[in-house]
């Protein structure tokens, strides 16, 4: 497996996601404003790549409406030299073409792509408040009661071949449970992706695999089983496991993601007040153990990304 890059680890910070609702924390970012204002932010405090998403600036509703995107990736781009990786996977209930419009225009240089079909329950967080500010939020959370978030085959071979081979893009390979690592071994052994490969590990998902220590050994162990040396990791666990699980994964020999998609907590029963806050917590827990934050062109080099002057925006 290839470790850490000269041993300093790649913060990701995913900024504001399609999963919670801007009911649940008032410091989620909602406008392309506040989503630059927080991506910069996280940036500053060493995220060196930024996962994005968008959301309606009137009510929170995830979009994935290219214009949207374009009322913040600019003034990121900008303000810092951060990595700017835009959602391929969207949100629940958008077809593939709606999911691809935004990094088609911006032809990025990274996009994530989750490497399966699942269930993608988020239907358990409507219990947990009751008191909404939009109509919509309530039943877009029940929804996925009945949801599959569709990843098939054709659509990622379609991701791979409209913003691989087209843009020059790379990706953050999103997987949830071991049989999505299969799949992209199945990728990797055919030639459709080509190395250096960063997985994501994703657990806590409900649908996916759960948020437990053993379930990250075996994640890894898998992935060094099928991918052998031609892949970096990062890990993504929900709620209130991103910070032990991301530790635990540096500790690895792995990177980290946090960010107010993955959990909107900094510590028991008290809500970040950024994505920022996040980025600075682990952070802190990372050179504490002796580690380095790696640069946002060292990132650039240890996964061979394009550039920031080669995207579209």
């Amino acid at each position: 497996m290839a470790d850490q890059t000269n041993g300093k680890v790649i913060i990701t910070c995913a900024v504001t996601g399609s999963i919670h609702t801007p009911s649940m924390s008032p410091h989620l970012p909602v406008t392309p404003s506040e989503i630059a204002e927080q991506a910069i932010m996280a940036a500053e405090a060493g995220a060196a790549i930024l996962h994005l998403h968008a959301r309606e600036p009137e009510t929170g509703l995830p979009t994935a409406d290219p214009d949207v995107f374009m009322g913040f990736l600019p003034r990121i781009k900008q303000s810092t030299d951060a990595v700017l990786n835009i959602t391929t996977g969207g949100g629940a209930n958008m077809r593939l073409d709606d999911r691809l419009a935004a990094p088609l225009r911006a032809k990025p240089e990274m996009c994530s792509l989750n490497m399966g079909s699942m269930n993608f329950g988020i239907f358990p967080l409507a219990k947990r408040h009751n008191n909404w500010q939009h109509d919509w939020e309530e039943g877009f959370l029940e929804s996925t009661r009945d949801f599959v978030f569709k990843n098939t085959f054709a659509d990622i071979e379609t991701v791979l071949d409209k913003l691989g081979n087209g843009a020059g893009t790379r990706f953050e390979f999103e997987c949830y449970d071991t049989g999505h690592l299969q799949t992209l071994a199945y990728y990797l052994d055919k030639g459709s992706i080509r190395a250096p490969v960063f997985v994501q590990f994703v657990l806590g998902v409900l649908g996916g695999i759960d948020a437990h220590p053993d379930q990250l050994l075996h994640l890894k162990h898998t992935a060094d089983r099928l991918l052998g040396s031609d892949y970096r990791f990062s890990v993504l666990a929900a709620g209130r496991h991103q910070m032990p699980l991301g530790t635990m994964g540096v500790i690895l020999g792995g990177n980290v993601r946090v960010g107010l998609e993955d959990s909107l907590t900094i510590g028991r029963g008290r809500l970040a007040e950024s994505n920022a806050a996040q980025v600075s917590k682990i952070r802190r827990v990372v050179e504490e153990l002796g580690f380095g934050i790696a640069t946002p062109d060292e990132a650039r080099s240890a996964l061979a990304l394009k550039g920031g002057d080669q995207v579209g925006f």
